[in-house]
This record gives C-alpha cells, sequence and structure tokens, in this order.
C-alpha cells in the first residue's frame, strides 16, 4: 500500500509539476484571439497627484485616505538624478538606492580613495561631503492648465500650426508660473497629451553624501542576478540636504522609519518618479515597437551579449576587460530582449487588441464622438506605416557607442565634421565647437583598441544593416561589397583607414573634400548617410508631429470612458502605487515574501566565494552579532519601471518598510502590460538596512536618526 501510495503522490507531483511549468506558456496553447479580454490592471496601477485614487483605495483595500495623507506623501518625496528618493527624518536625511549614486560617488572620492570598495560613512556631519552640481527636486505646486492649452491647439489652421501654438503655450505657461511661484515649473501632459498640468518644484542644490555601502554588497549577484528574486542587495544610499545657511534642513515632512517592517499580505505603497511605459499605445503603435523599435533594440544586445561571453573565452586575458564591457549594457540587455519576446506573445497582443476594440466601439456608439475620433486609430495606423520605410534607414545611418564598431564609429565622426565644416560657419552645429566634442576627437581612437572585439561588433553592424536595408539596398551594399558578412567585416578591418591615433589625426588634419572623397567603404557608406540623413529625419519630424495629434485624441477618448480609473503611461512625474506583500510562482517552485542574511551567506560559501557572489571583507566574515534571521530583501506586487529606483515603500502610516530597487525578470513586460500575477517590485527590506547600518558598519548616529527620525 505504501509503494502504491507512494506512486500516486509522485504522479501528483509530477502532473502538478507539467501543470505549473506551462501556466507562463498558455500563449503558445491554442486559443480564439477574439474571446480574450483586457485585463482590469493591465494599464498599470501608476496613480498621479493630481488624481489621488481615494474612491480606488477605499473600494480595494478598505482604505480611506485623507487629502492631508496625500499631501504628506507628496511633500515626503524627491527626484534626484535619474531615480527616486526621499526624506526619512526631519533634519534633511533622505535616501535612495546605491545603483543612484555611482555619479555621486565619483563625484566626491578624493585622492587615493576607491570607495567602491570601501563604502563611505559620514560619523560627523562635518564629514558628510558635499555633492558638486547636484540637485533634489520637491513637487509642492500642481495646477491644472489643459483648457488653455487645448485652447491654443484649436487655434491652428492645420496640423503644423497646431503643434506649434501648443508648445508656444507650454513654454508660456512655464514661464508664468516659474516667474509667480518661484519654483522651478513643467508642463507636463498625460493621457498622450490630453491633460496638462503645470509642476513646480522646490530644487535643493546642497546635497550632501552621508552613507554609501561597498558596491560588492550594494550589487551582490551582480549580472545573473539582475532582475531576479531570491535577491540579497544591501542597495542603499543617504544623503542630507542643506539649507541655504549651510544647515541641515528642517521639514515636517518625511517617512519615518518603520519599527516592525511589513508582513506577508500587508498593504503597501511605492512613492516614486517612474521613466516611460507604452501602455496606452495603440495596437499599431506596438506592432511597430515589436517589428522595428524592439527587433532593432534587441537584435543588438542580444548579440553582442553572447559574443561579449565567446570573446571571454577565446581572449581570457581580456576577461575582465570584457566582463566590465559587457556589464555596461547588461542591464539594457535582459530587458531590451525580454520586452521584445513579452511583444511577440499573440496572447498578450490580443488582451491590447481588446483593451482598444473597447474605444472604438464607444467611440462608434456615438455619432458626436464618431464625427470627432472616428478616424484617429487609422491616422496612426498611416504614420506607422510611413515611419516603417524611414526609421530602419536612419538607424542602419546612426552609429551607437555601445553596439557600433570602432571603425564605423570613426568613419561616421569624421564624415560628420567634415560635411559640417563645408558649410558656412553660422549653419554649422554648434556643438562641433564644443570642448566636449574636441575631447571626443582627441579620445576617438582610444588606447585599449581590441581589434578582435572591433571585428566582431563590424559583422554585428553589418547583420543589423542588412536586417534593416536588404542586402541589395545600394547603402549597404557599399560596406559588403557583395560578400559574405564574414568576408566584408574581414576585408573592412584590414582595409580601414583607422590604423591608429596618429592616422586619425592626419584624417582629421585633411582638407574635408579630400577627406570625404576618399576612396574607401567606411568613408564612402557615411558620406552617402549624411546626404540622406536631413531629409529622412525630416520627414521623421512630420510623421510624428502628425500622429502626436491623433494620439493625444485617442487619449481624450480613453480618459472619456475611463476617466481617471486607468492611470496614464509613466512619465516621470510623481506617482504612487499600491500593492500586496506576495510572493509568486516562478522556475518550477515558489519565490518568498522575504529573503535573510542566511541565504546571503547561502549564496556566498555556495558559490565558493567567487565573483560576482563575493562579500567584501567586512562582511566576509559574519559579525557575531548580526541576527541572520532578519528580513533583508521583499518583493511585492507594486507597479514600478525605471526611474522608480530609490522609491520608498511606505505603509499605510506613511511609515519607510522598504526601499525599492529593481522588479524581477517577469515585470519586464510591464513596459507595455501590467500583470499583477507575476509582476514583483524588488525592494530592501527597512528591518535589513537598519540591522547593517548598526551591526555591520557600527554607524551608530546614522542607525539612530533614521530610528528616531532626528539627529542623535
Amino acid at each position: 500500500m505504501k509503494n502504491i501510495f507512494d506512486l500516486k503522490i509522485r504522479g501528483l507531483r509530477v502532473l502538478l509539476f507539467i501543470l505549473f511549468i506551462h501556466i507562463p506558456l498558455l500563449s503558445q496553447i491554442a486559443f480564439d484571439p477574439d474571446t480574450v479580454k483586457s485585463g482590469k490592471y493591465d494599464t498599470g496601477k501608476m496613480w498621479t497627484f493630481e488624481f489621488p485614487p481615494y474612491e480606488y483605495f477605499k473600494e480595494v483595500h478598505g482604505f480611506e485616505v485623507t487629502k492631508e495623507w496625500f499631501d504628506d506623501v507628496r511633500l515626503s518625496a524627491l527626484r534626484i538624478p535619474g531615480c527616486s528618493a526621499s526624506f526619512v527624518s526631519g533634519d534633511g536625511l533622505i535616501m535612495t538606492n546605491n545603483h543612484c549614486a555611482g555619479g555621486v560617488q565619483r563625484q566626491v572620492e578624493r585622492e587615493g580613495e576607491d570607495l567602491t570598495k570601501t563604502g563611505f560613512y559620514a560619523a560627523t556631519l562635518e564629514e558628510e561631503r558635499k555633492i558638486p552640481n547636484y540637485n533634489a527636486e520637491q513637487l509642492i505646486f500642481l495646477k491644472d492648465v489643459t483648457q488653455e492649452v487645448q485652447d491654443a491647439i484649436s487655434a491652428g489652421k492645420d496640423q503644423k500650426e497646431k503643434i506649434e501654438l501648443r508648445d508656444k503655450k507650454m513654454k508660456e505657461l512655464k514661464a508664468q508660473h516659474e516667474k509667480e511661484t518661484g519654483l522651478k515649473c513643467d508642463v507636463i501632459s498625460y493621457y498622450n497629451g490630453s491633460l496638462f498640468f503645470v509642476q513646480g518644484f522646490r530644487v535643493y542644490k546642497d546635497v550632501r553624501l552621508v552613507f554609501k555601502p561597498e558596491e560588492q554588497i550594494g550589487y551582490f549577484g551582480g549580472d545573473p542576478d539582475n532582475f531576479t528574486f531570491p535577491r540579497y542587495n544591501l542597495d542603499c544610499t543617504f544623503m542630507r540636504i542643506y539649507d541655504e545657511e549651510g544647515k541641515p534642513l528642517k521639514t515636517e515632512n518625511y517617512f519615518a522609519w518603520s519599527k516592525n517592517g511589513a508582513e506577508e499580505g500587508e498593504l503597501v505603497f511605492t512613492v516614486g518618479n517612474p521613466g516611460s511605459t507604452n501602455r496606452l499605445r495603440t495596437v499599431a503603435q506596438l506592432e511597430y515597437l515589436r517589428d522595428i523599435t524592439y527587433r532593432n533594440f534587441s537584435f543588438q544586445s542580444d548579440k553582442l551579449y553572447k559574443k561579449i561571453e565567446e570573446l571571454k573565452k577565446i581572449n581570457p586575458e581580456k576577461a575582465e576587460y570584457y566582463e566590465s564591457y559587457r556589464l555596461g549594457f547588461s542591464n539594457g540587455w535582459k530587458s531590451l530582449t525580454s520586452t521584445y519576446r513579452a511583444l511577440n506573445d499573440p496572447y498578450l497582443f490580443a488582451r491590447k487588441k481588446n483593451f482598444e476594440n473597447k474605444m472604438r466601439d464607444f467611440v462608434q456608439a456615438d455619432p458626436d464622438l464618431k464625427k470627432q475620433y472616428g478616424t484617429v486609430w487609422s491616422t496612426i495606423e498611416k504614420t506607422r506605416s510611413e515611419m516603417r520605410k524611414v526609421e530602419p534607414v536612419i538607424s542602419s545611418f546612426t552609429t551607437s557607442a555601445t553596439y557600433s564598431s570602432r571603425h564605423l564609429l570613426i568613419a561616421d565622426a569624421l564624415v560628420y565634421r567634415a560635411t559640417q565644416m563645408l558649410l558656412p560657419e553660422e549653419k554649422r552645429d554648434s556643438m562641433l565647437k564644443s570642448d566636449r566634442y574636441k575631447q571626443f576627437l582627441n579620445n576617438i581612437y582610444p588606447d585599449n583598441f581590441d581589434a578582435l572585439l572591433e571585428k566582431e561588433k563590424l559583422k554585428l553592424n553589418l547583420d543589423f544593416i542588412k536586417m534593416n536595408l536588404g542586402e541589395k539596398n545600394q547603402a549597404a551594399a557599399i560596406l559588403s561589397g557583395g560578400k559574405t558578412t564574414d568576408e566584408a567585416a574581414e576585408y573592412l578591418s584590414k582595409n580601414s583607414p583607422f590604423t591608429g591615433r596618429d592616422a586619425v589625426k592626419k584624417l582629421l588634419e585633411l582638407d574635408p573634400s579630400e577627406l570625404l572623397a576618399m576612396d574607401n567603404p567606411l568613408i564612402k557608406y557615411y558620406v552617402y548617410a549624411h546626404k540622406e540623413l536631413p531629409g529622412l529625419r525630416d520627414n521623421q519630424r512630420a510623421i510624428n508631429a502628425e500622429e502626436n495629434l491623433a494620439f493625444g485624441m485617442v487619449g481624450q477618448v480613453l480618459f472619456n470612458l475611463y476617466g481617471t480609473s486607468v492611470t496614464p503611461d509613466a512619465n516621470r512625474t510623481l506617482r504612487i502605487s499600491d500593492g500586496l506583500m506576495t510572493g509568486y510562482n516562478y522556475n518550477g517552485t515558489v519565490a518568498p515574501v522575504f529573503t535573510s542574511f542566511y541565504g546571503l551567506y547561502d549564496r556566498f560559501f555556495s558559490f565558493r566565494k567567487k565573483y560576482p557572489f563575493n562579500l567584501p571583507e567586512r562582511w566576509s566574515t559574519i559579525p557575531s552579532d548580526l541576527d541572520l534571521s532578519t528580513p533583508f530583501n521583499f518583493v511585492a506586487t507594486n507597479d514600478i519601471v525605471g526611474g522608480n529606483s530609490g522609491s520608498p515603500v511606505i505603509n499605510k502610516n506613511a511609515e519607510i518598510i522598504g526601499l525599492a530597487f529593481d522588479g524581477n525578470i517577469e515585470s519586464l513586460q510591464g513596459n507595455f502590460i501590467y500583470l499583477p500575477e507575476l509582476n514583483r517590485t524588488v525592494a530592501v527590506d527597512s528591518r535589513g538596512m537598519l540591522e547593517a547600518i548598526d551591526k555591520v558598519y557600527k554607524a551608530k548616529r546614522l542607525a539612530g536618526e533614521l530610528r528616531s527620525g532626528k539627529l542623535n
């Protein structure tokens, strides 16, 4: 009986495993796209502070929120370069991610220091280091100016004039409100450019570094663990804002540190500045992103990522350099390739089509709406069709510092400069006169020129150009010369005129006409490209301008149908997102809500203390008083994207329970659709941060300030 029972249990486990691993692959099973329905939260939960979700929070979570609560949360949040941050004490202490402070670290480092390896802690106020040219912005003013902008648009006789009048009015409103308020003001739009608001920011310019951990604990697990969970990262940094008198800023609005953190199933919120999403795009726009934009991004990043891994084995003495180079774009590689795969998922696309059809049906059912909005989707279909003939060519003629071979980068730069020098001085690109451009030219041929890497990148570039232009295209033929990719790359590398820094310098000294007349495929290709690019870009701008107005009208339909129950796409404006502390199914198992320091050390020892699972010296021997069971990282269902890095995670009492620093790999499709069953925010737990700061770094002053909310 026991054996039979064991067999049944094993069979059940196998069945459950088969069902489980196929849940994410349901889109590959036959389904009727006409019956697929869009989800309630497909467009996400990035609520704006212009339209606080009072009723939603009450209806869904039973949480009755006051205006004072939203105001306090808004004023406690900050926007910093590229990331989010927040006040965490009444004495100007602010918190963000370690990975948001890489530039800060370089700016405050002193001779002989390497804060990447040592970290930084100011034990006294006097030791806090001022960060040059660094600002933090606090959103304190909001005003609806939709009517003024829409009136300006309506006064235009044609699309060109409508756009000109819109942009003019937005500039006027910005200047007017900056003068009236004394704040830095932005005029921003929501719902595809259908609603417009002035946002006014108080800008803090005296920001000083207080605490930053070593890179190896801040980014533990490196590239392999990026966009995954379970995670074990102390991805936090603390800075302080000072007032105009050079004293720590006194502020009433800040997030107090939670004493107990959050528990599984608890309601929590992220507050930050998500960068951009494409969730409200039309089907035609998403098809274009899938077929052109993300196809190109994914092709380049995926090919180069895999090629560099091969080169590490072919040329092991340069393995460290190759790894460093790859890390520079690995974050984008995961994001781009994952988004591209999701855009090719027919089931997810069917959900987007259903969402759009609901809007179309809404318009068709009302004669007045049909008259005003009936053609907007066909207009966008037309403009995207036109852009399919333009952008692939522009992409083929445009170089990238990351993906383009140095041979192409040099040829492009030399030809562009020579072309500009033939123009009258008043018509030349002003950038040519800048010190930054001169520095670029001086360093255009690097000291560490790697012939093997550059040839492999050249192969990638040739395939990319053929994919976008077609093998028989006149421009593509200039480079390929009718040869295979490998043959063409070999020929171009051997016959490159850029044999060294001196050779490039001599080419810069040539008469512009002489350089442009050179009989070399690399030069000839970019001579052709720079003749074509101005017209192509004019066409691109005209197409985008026409589409821009139509897309704004789609936003008006969306707002008429759903109001603010559908959140607008991310655009670096302050948002609040609700979520629950919940694990999820992944990789045939279940992810916990929390990780702990036990897990950190398990990973450290399991990988034999080798990079990227090695630890800084102060962590490599477990501190005797460190409570290894302390929650370290966690996941929640909050809706975040790039730009949310550094967002505080708070509870209903507006207390810090964590710090958002990443999403799981399943969240990357969040660029165009939000799936709460899979999407997770990954954050550092408030308890883990405090335990590390107190027990590992012995940063008693900082730990005391976090606990009390004031300087001790």
